[in-house]
């Protein structure tokens, strides 16, 4: 029987493709066994993407890894580079992982180079691998408004192809029950259509029931508008250049990749906000 090993399972994510492997009971890899989901027959194993030796013995045995990407932090690449180098000698055999839709050295979107330095990672490792590159997440596009409901950056007139996050588990959920027709392949993960960030603030407003709207900033504005959270150069360069992305066009393409390998027609922003979908 092939062992599946998910990481991720405390989060949006991770947790939906837990739940719909149930049946497999896939092994849960978390940082805190007591945030782990309960799935009944799923072991619960601990580590963490900066302890190699640990990664090692919790991957041991696993066949097909999930591997959903490390939260933001300038150590990124390090954490990604450790947990991959550690999934191959654990003798991991296929490795899914959540990049980035414009993943690459140069990307635009700066936290799209350490996708691109993980995928590195990976086709280096031996394993056989399938990247799903997320376009941004439709269902937290209106959370980057402010207390005034405003989503400020420099976007200009640019648009988004952003895809719901329960789109990225379904595809994930289908690649892991049969992974080997999905091996060597990069899938772009994208909604039904792109749109601008004030069509995105309407229309995701009307959902939450808040009054969202888009205001336009140039470069030096927002970095300007940040400056009081105090955050370190890394982290103001990652916010601003998401705007910078869907500006410069590396965000507006829309696939059929959600559709082609879920079997379902990709959500829409009203979709992936609304409850219970």
């Amino acid at each position: 029987m092939t062992v599946i090993a998910i990481t991720g399972s405390t989060g949006h994510v991770g947790r939906r493709v837990a739940d719909q492997l149930a049946d497999l009971s896939p092994t849960l890899v978390v940082r805190d066994a007591a945030k782990a989901p309960r799935i009944e027959g799923s072991p619960v194993v601990v580590t963490d993407y900066t302890e190699a030796s640990n990664s090692v013995h919790a991957l041991e045995g696993v066949d097909v890894l999930f591997m959903v990407s490390a939260a933001e932090s300038k150590f990124r690449r390090v954490q990604h580079r450790t947990f991959i180098e550690a999934a191959a000698a654990a003798g991991v055999s296929h490795i899914v992982y959540t990049s980035f839709f414009c993943a690459d050295p140069d990307a635009v979107f700066t936290l799209g180079r350490d996708h691109a330095d993980a995928e590195a990672t990976i086709r280096a490792s031996g394993m056989h691998f399938t990247l799903l590159r997320d376009n941004f997440y439709s269902d937290l596009l209106p959370y980057f408004a402010d207390d005034s409901g405003v989503i400020r950056g420099p976007a200009g007139d640019g648009r988004v192809a952003a895809v719901a996050r329960a789109d990225v588990a379904d595809v994930a959920a289908v690649i892991l029950r049969d992974p080997a027709p999905h091996a060597g392949v990069t899938y772009e993960l994208t909604g039904p259509e792109a749109l601008t960030l004030d069509v995105v603030a309407a229309r995701a407003g009307a959902v939450i029931g808040r009054t969202l709207s888009y205001a336009p900033e140039t470069v030096d504005e927002a970095y300007a508008s940040r400056a009081h959270y105090g955050a370190e150069q890394w982290q103001l360069d990652a916010w601003v250049s998401t705007y910078t992305a869907i500006a410069d066009g590396q965000t507006d393409r829309v696939t059929d990749h959600v559709e082609r390998v879920s079997g379902h027609r990709a959500r829409s922003i009203e979709e992936a906000l609304s409850p219970h979908r």
